[in-house]
């Protein structure tokens, strides 16, 4: 991973820790964690980068279209989200939920 990529995977860790103020750091990583399993098949320990940058993307989606009273209908399924390691268009499908 780039470190560009790598300041953007830090960025999305820190929106998605400053949109859910009562989690500690944790828990966040932990459930991200669960999410890869989910989405990815492959835990923490397992998931490639790309893929995790992707579930950062996709859960930030989440929380907003929770927090603007939004459909999670908008946002791709799971599956559409997440590609083979190594694809540029995974973090790109699920920002472009956010601003649709």
């Amino acid at each position: 991973m780039t470190s560009e990529r790598q300041q953007e995977a830090v960025a999305v860790l820190s929106e998605i820790w400053s949109l859910s103020p009562d989690a500690r750091l944790g828990q966040i990583c932990d459930f991200l964690g669960c999410l890869g399993d989910i989405q990815v098949g492959r835990g923490l320990g397992d998931i490639e980068d790309d893929e995790l940058l992707a579930v950062r993307y996709r859960h930030r989606a989440e929380i907003l279209a929770r927090i603007q009273g939004t459909s999670n209908q908008q946002l791709p399924p799971a599956s559409a989200a997440v590609s083979v390691s190594g694809s540029s268009t995974i973090a790109e499908s699920a920002m472009a939920s956010v601003k649709a």
